[in-house]
């Protein structure tokens, strides 16, 4: 059996996730490393285990694909390990016109962002309601607080990822788990390349992912809700965003995705 504070990360093979990992296992804590490419997350599992001493599980598996939420659940019953911490980080976007986008893109953006977070969610709660004790740390952006043109699907879905992290988080209160999202702005991260993202301006003042990763895991640790890595963010879309009219607030997103370069 591993430790009992084990956590596993989706995504973690570069970027926040990457950056969430060595957090975690800096703290002496097992994880359970899942992205796509097996040597990259081989590379980081010989890279944790060797400067903390911990154990690290790798799981290759492409979250755009339908039943790999099961997979990656079957995988940790069969090896006996208990996750206590959830961190789903995994999620891409992608830019242009949702008309002349590829459908089966947009789909797999859905799956990952939504239906395997929220698969993911469903199977590791049961044994952390059992055991009374876990921590989820959902990726979200403050993409969730407005509509995205150029973006849409993209920013649809971290919408979901808020609203669905805020429901759960409620429901799961009385069992001492807490549930949060983490709303960064812009992360520099692979994001840029993967969602077709050069050339808009918001992208070249984007934050570091160590940065976002220690605020979104310090946030975890302490059970809020929902945290922003910019305290001006905070008040952005807290208290300004709402109060404008829904067709302003349109076109001001529009004109941020708006490629320049």
């Amino acid at each position: 059996m591993t430790h009992s504070n084990t956590a596993l990360i989706t995504g973690a093979s570069g970027g926040i996730g990457i950056e969430l990992a060595r957090m975690h296992a800096k703290k002496g804590s097992d994880v359970v490393l899942v992205a796509r490419s097996k040597d990259k997350l081989e590379k980081l599992k010989e890279e944790l285990e060797t400067e903390y001493g911990i154990s690290a599980t790798v799981i290759a598996e492409d979250l755009s694909v339908n039943d790999s939420a099961q997979r990656i659940f079957n995988k940790t019953q069969q090896l006996d390990i208990a996750v206590t911490v959830l961190i789903n980080n995994a999620g891409f976007g992608g830019h242009g016109l949702f008309y002349t986008r590829d459908l089966s893109a947009e789909t797999a953006i859905m799956q990952v962002n939504m239906v395997s977070l929220t698969q993911l969610t469903h199977f590791y709660l049961k044994g952390m309601i059992e055991r009374k004790q876990g921590k989820i740390l959902n990726v979200s952006s403050t993409a969730s607080f407005m509509p995205g043109p150029l973006q849409a699907v993209y920013y649809a879905s971290k919408a979901y990822v808020t609203s669905f992290t805020q429901a759960i988080a409620e429901e799961v209160a009385e069992h001492n788990i807490t549930v949060t999202a983490l709303c960064p702005g812009t992360v520099a991260t692979g994001f840029v390349d993967a969602g077709n993202l050069h050339g808009v301006d918001v992208w070249k003042k984007a934050k570091s992912a160590e940065s976002v990763a220690i605020c979104g895991y310090q946030a975890m640790e302490r059970g809020d809700l929902i945290t922003f890595n910019e305290g001006k963010l905070k008040f952005l879309f807290n208290w300004i965003v709402p109060l404008l009219p829904r067709k302003i607030v349109l076109k001001l997103s529009r004109q941020v995705m708006e490629k320049t370069a």
